[in-house]
């Protein structure tokens, strides 16, 4: 009777998990470049039972969730016309560098900006009048929060800011295998072992276009309704082996 219970719980906590990766999908309809999550189940441990005439019946403990898989299918273009926006037409993702984490990461959203960025002088610079060596700045392509977009070469793409309107060589990278990214936020990927050797990628950049999410609304409405019933039977069977195991109790005098 317990395993019963405790298998029901199992499965109410996986279905939980597992709505909790369509809410974040939902969340992200309107995210440019967001990549929608699928929730990938696997059987816990399980063996035979003997049944009548001695047939060999299975048995298991439940489901788990084991990953959430990324849908790296593309859905679509909106036209912008912004000057720093940027879409990738094929295959490969935006490198983005983040200068305090020392870490790359990958994207599909390219709504970038032009920032400022303060650099520290190096060995030998020139004093200012306070005697101190004098940071300078230099402007650079960057995403929304600080990090700088890098060229096919893994360098800084600097802007001139007399010329704004120059054309800009942005760097499309990508891996042989996608499956086994981590998700690092709404629309940004941190590579694992798992994904190969980085290498320049097919894909060709195109200007004044941003990349939309692939979230399919009506699917993920699905899904949610197939968990909500799925924990919903789960709780109940909770509730009716708690029952049983409590008339029996109280049958014990």
């Amino acid at each position: 009777m317990n395993m019963s219970f405790y298998s029901a719980a199992v499965g109410a906590y996986q279905q939980n998990l597992r709505m909790g990766v369509q809410a974040n999908n939902i969340a992200n309809v309107n995210t440019q470049g967001f990549r929608a999550e699928k929730a990938a189940f696997g059987e816990l441990m399980n063996r035979n039972v003997t049944g009548i005439n001695n047939e060999q019946l299975p048995k298991g403990t439940g489901t788990r969730m084991i990953q959430a898989t990324v849908d790296f299918s593309t859905n679509g273009y909106m036209d912008t016309g912004r000057r720093f926006d940027y879409a990738i037409s094929g295959e490969g993702f935006f490198a983005l560098y983040d200068i305090a984490k020392e870490e790359i990461s990958y994207t599909r959203d390219g709504s970038f900006m032009m920032a400022q960025f303060w650099i520290a002088p190096g060995e030998g610079a020139e004093p200012g009048e306070d005697g101190e060596p004098q940071l300078t700045s230099e402007w650079r392509l960057s995403d929304n929060e600080g990090r700088c977009v890098l060229d096919p070469e893994g360098n800084f793409i600097v802007i001139d800011p007399e010329n704004k309107d120059a054309p800009l060589e942005i760097g499309v990278f990508d891996f042989a295998i996608h499956e086994g990214m981590q998700h690092a936020d709404s629309s940004r990927f941190l590579a694992t072992e798992r994904n190969g050797e980085l290498y320049l990628g097919t894909g060709q950049v195109k200007h004044g276009l941003l990349e939309m999410s692939n979230v399919d609304l009506t699917q993920e409405f699905i899904k949610v309704i197939e968990s909500q019933r799925a924990f919903g039977y789960a709780l109940k069977m909770m509730q009716t082996s708690d029952e049983i195991e409590t008339t029996i109790n109280g049958l014990r005098g």
